[in-house]
């Protein structure tokens, strides 16, 4: 069956971010693509060090989990990484994760090439566009195909369990996730 890896980068147990991912997988799942949230939460995920050593071991050399995330997005046909927005950006450790993620694919098979998806920004208020063109930029460099929706992949959010005020913004993410689903199950009939 197709499968999507949802990546959520909140440090938080019951985060804005976590919600907006869990809608984004019931509409996947809805539209008949099976999908996994994957939390970088209590994970201390390092940067990119450019040893070039995953050509040879076909996989990261730093030890801090990652690998066992990028073994799963390689057997994927859809990545979706989620970032909460605190100062402006993307959280530094999802940005390490995807930096690693596409230097294994592009030292190894390319296995990223023509999987499906895009990126998600939740925030309070601002930062939110910058943060997705900081994540979209691994989409094209590695081959992947970006899904769009009816507005950008955001979601307006305060404390934690007001995602859901975002009436407008969660409509967004619930298309986005059937339009993957959607592309998905073209590319494997």
């Amino acid at each position: 069956m197709a499968k999507v890896v949802l990546l959520n980068g909140s440090p938080r147990k019951d985060s804005n971010t976590l919600y907006v991912l869990k809608e984004c997988a019931k509409s996947i799942e809805e539209n008949g693509v099976e999908t996994e949230i994957i939390n970088l939460r209590g994970k201390k995920i390092e940067s990119c060090i450019a040893c070039n050593k995953c050509v040879d071991e076909k996989n990261c050399i730093l030890n801090d989990g990652l690998n066992e995330i990028i073994d799963k997005i390689k057997e994927a046909d859809g990545f979706i990484p989620a970032a909460p927005v605190y100062f402006g950006t993307a959280r530094g450790d999802i940005m390490s994760a995807l930096q690693r993620i596409g230097k294994v694919s592009r030292g190894t098979d390319k296995f990223l090439n023509w999987k499906v998806g895009g990126p998600i920004a939740v925030g309070r208020r601002g930062g939110q566009s910058l943060t997705l063109q900081e994540m979209t930029m691994f989409f094209p460099i590695n081959g992947m195909i970006i899904i769009g929706s009816k507005y950008w992949n955001m979601v307006i959010a305060g404390p934690e369990g007001t995602a859901k005020e975002d009436i407008e913004g969660i409509e967004t993410i619930k298309l986005f996730g059937e339009n993957v689903a959607k592309l998905i199950k073209k590319i494997k009939n």
